[in-house]
């Protein structure tokens, strides 16, 4: 049993478990979330015998194979799991946050069109440990608490439900970050929404709907053909009904193919009449595919129109440029020391 994202309740059956009192679980407990040990036998206060028996014993921290820090002080992670696969974090700081966006799987099977993570494939879903790791390892490095949590790295969160929202338990409970300051951003899957709006969270959930009709959507996002956007907006609509929170909407702006005037009114039609809101994305080109970045002038008359229409709205914009630690809602791929393209992270909904 790998110990992170594991509770107060269940760490002291494991201590006891392993024939030591019951207290042991509250000291492990404390160092595994609040001083971020990284071995059993780093833990000062248990006896040298156990801690030299526990040496080897899994906790499910990561290591970290390259970092990366923007002039705006905004850190990139390539972090390296226990069977050698690599995934990203990002830490993004402001005044008054730290924020980390984490990743949910090591790749991503969505393919979606503009998407560099997705066209590099799918290799398995991340462990609850491997998400809540990612926090710790941001907040060590940064000597300060985490604020904010993001599911919003490789991956697509509605495909790994369970991993996902244990992650959000511990890292609640655990870590101390509240429900609300916990976003999951997901590109939307049939009969997902429902099953997790049935946890009962108090998170932030964010759709990728990056289309205001169906033939743009589809084009965009391959799984739309199987997901109609009527049926979506009705899933988004009952999540509202169940949880009572409001869903936000990313709206990746791509020139000449979903920022049009008439666009935007679709889109207000779509998302009014519901608690909702509105992340408009400029777009951040990518080799690997064509798509263009709207000028000023097209991303404020596009909010403008949805503003007249009574949408709630606001243009997101990215940090960590200079780290190759962002983009808008998608991947770019960065050349790292080894020369490995590996992708870089949304780092959006950030304010």
């Amino acid at each position: 049993m790998t110990l992170l994202a594991k509770s107060l309740e269940e760490l002291t059956d494991w201590v006891k478990d392993q024939g030591q009192p019951a207290y042991r679980g509250k000291q492990l407990h404390q160092w595994l979330y609040e001083k971020g040990v990284h071995s059993l036998a780093d833990i000062s206060v248990f006896p040298q015998e156990w801690r030299s028996k526990l040496a080897d014993y899994p906790i499910g921290r990561s290591l970290i194979h390259y970092r990366s820090v923007a002039p705006d002080r905004t850190r990139k992670y390539l972090l390296k799991l226990a069977d050698g696969l690599i995934i990203e974090a990002v830490g993004i700081p402001s005044e008054k946050r730290l924020t980390v966006c984490v990743s949910s799987q090591v790749g991503c099977p969505m393919a979606c069109d503009f998407c560099a993570t997705g066209k590099g494939g799918f290799t398995r879903n991340l462990k609850a440990h491997e998400i809540v790791d990612q926090v710790l390892t941001v907040q060590e490095d940064f000597q300060q608490r985490v604020s904010h949590v993001v599911f919003m790295g490789m991956g697509e969160p509605l495909l790994n439900i369970p991993e996902v929202v244990t992650a959000i338990h511990s890292l609640n409970k655990d870590v101390g970050i509240g429900q609300r300051c916990l976003t999951i951003s997901t590109v939307g899957l049939p009969h997902k929404i429902k099953q997790l709006a049935e946890h009962n969270l108090q998170i932030t959930f964010a759709v990728s709907l990056h289309a205001s009709n169906q033939q743009v959507r589809a084009k965009l996002i391959p799984s739309a053909d199987h997901y109609p956007l009527s049926n979506l907006i009705q899933d988004c609509q009952e999540y509202v009904q169940i949880t009572g929170r409001r869903v936000t909407f990313e709206y990746i702006l791509l020139a000449g193919v979903n920022d049009l005037p008439e666009h935007a009114g679709e889109l207000a039609k779509l998302v009014k009449g519901f608690q909702s809101h509105v992340n408009l994305i400029p777009y951040n080109p990518i080799q690997e595919v064509d798509y263009q970045r709207p000028d000023e002038k097209r991303i404020k008359a596009f909010k403008t129109i949805l503003e007249q229409e009574k949408v709630a709205v606001t243009v997101r914009y990215s940090r960590g440029l200079a780290a190759n630690a962002a983009c808008s809602c998608i991947y770019f791929f960065a050349e790292i020391p080894d020369n490995r393209p590996l992708t870089r992270l949304l780092v959006s909904l950030l304010g």
